[in-house]
């Protein structure tokens, strides 16, 4: 029998993230999905109208390709993806993790050939700025496991969490938009942080549902050159096979200049992947009420309630600030107060305080 959840979480894919027309092409790229997910989606993609084409891809083989790639075959590879991306309106991207370090012995080299040739060729530069889409995790035993739960309490905990009321979210966090669009400095206080930048004339983006599931944050960009100070980041990340921790980023005039953390040389690897990847494209405040507490799993750690996250690398067409790298690396900090509190002020008004907003018009994005 065919959980009801599934069918639930396909229709706010279809319907609410991708709002697919009759007639519009559909990319599915499904990572270690259970099919009986995938067929319940493209089952509602159908219903909605929408003609959807169907990739499955399974992590160990994935490994194995990376591992021997070549330059030719990873231009290549991405020359056949890139041409597919651009036929389609629409694209959902379902990850599943058997094992969530399954890249970590893939060497570093072979990782930065993906990033230029599959990442950046295709994701950044055609599906993130020409179709609708929507990328989302799948909750696994892995998963589970990093979350440190049962794996039939995970589930229930990632249903809850994807299928909250997104328009309603939506509402709640109109004021935040208009706030920070005419904000024009930031400083952000916490322990180990004291940061500083410019968001002036950079537009401010809702997500509610929209692009990831689960949502719930704000984002925009600082001014390229106008982040100064330092920031600790108190979430553990997991990139490409390698969890970092105790990040510490040092900033003068936009650029890191100085990065610590427990793999320092494999962190300034991938700050010095391009000249954009010591710079920020990307910060945002994470309010889904929901989530609480991180599971290395970047998609639903920065939407943690009272978090924000600051980005190294690409900036997204929506919030422009101009930088352009490989990379795109969101590292989260918690501001509650068992994570040591914290402030956010705009224009020298303290706008949020240990992870709750504290003005009336933002008082709705509490939960």
């Amino acid at each position: 029998m065919l959980d009801p959840r599934y069918v639930e979480l396909a229709e706010i894919i279809t319907n609410h993230s991708l709002r697919v027309e009759p007639g519009e092409k559909v990319l599915v790229e499904a990572f270690d999905i259970p099919p009986e997910f995938t067929a319940a989606l493209i089952r509602s993609l159908v219903k909605a109208g929408g003609l959807p084409v169907c990739l499955t891809k399974q992590n160990r083989v994935l490994r194995e390709l990376y591992r021997n790639a070549t330059e030719e075959q990873m231009r290549f590879w991405g020359e056949v993806e890139r041409f597919q991306m651009e036929q389609v309106a629409g694209y959902v991207g379902l990850r599943g993790a058997h094992n969530s370090t399954e890249m970590s012995d893939v060497p570093p080299e072979k990782l930065d050939l993906f990033q230029k040739h599959l990442w950046h060729h295709v994701h950044a530069e055609v599906r993130v700025p020409r179709t609708k889409w929507v990328v989302l995790r799948w909750p696994t035993p892995s998963m589970a496991q990093q979350a440190r739960m049962s794996t039939e309490a995970f589930e229930d905990y990632y249903f809850g969490v994807c299928t909250v009321d997104y328009k309603a979210m939506a509402r709640a966090m109109t004021p935040l938009r208009q706030r920070m669009e005419r904000t024009r400095r930031v400083h952000i206080k916490g322990p180990g942080t004291d940061l500083r930048f410019s968001v002036e004339g950079i537009p401010a983006v809702g997500c509610a549902g929209d692009k990831n599931i689960p949502d719930g944050e704000m984002f925009t960009a600082p001014v390229r050159d106008s982040v100064d100070g330092t920031i600790f980041v108190n979430t553990a990340s997991l990139y490409q096979g390698i969890v970092f921790q105790d990040i510490k980023l040092t900033f003068k005039k936009g650029k890191i200049v100085e990065a610590t953390c427990n793999y320092t040389d494999r962190l300034n690897r991938f700050l010095n992947t391009d000249e954009g990847a010591r710079h920020i494209g990307e910060f945002s405040l994470g309010f889904n009420p929901r989530i609480r507490e991180p599971m290395l799993d970047t998609l639903f750690d920065e939407k943690i309630a009272g978090s924000f996250h600051f980005t190294p690398g690409q900036a997204y067409p929506e919030a422009d600030n101009g930088n352009r790298s490989q990379i795109h690396w969101d590292l989260v900090t918690i501001q509650r107060p068992e994570y040591g509190g914290g402030e956010i002020w705009f224009d020298g008004e303290l706008i949020r305080r240990d992870g709750l907003f504290i003005t009336e018009d933002l008082k709705g994005l509490n939960g």
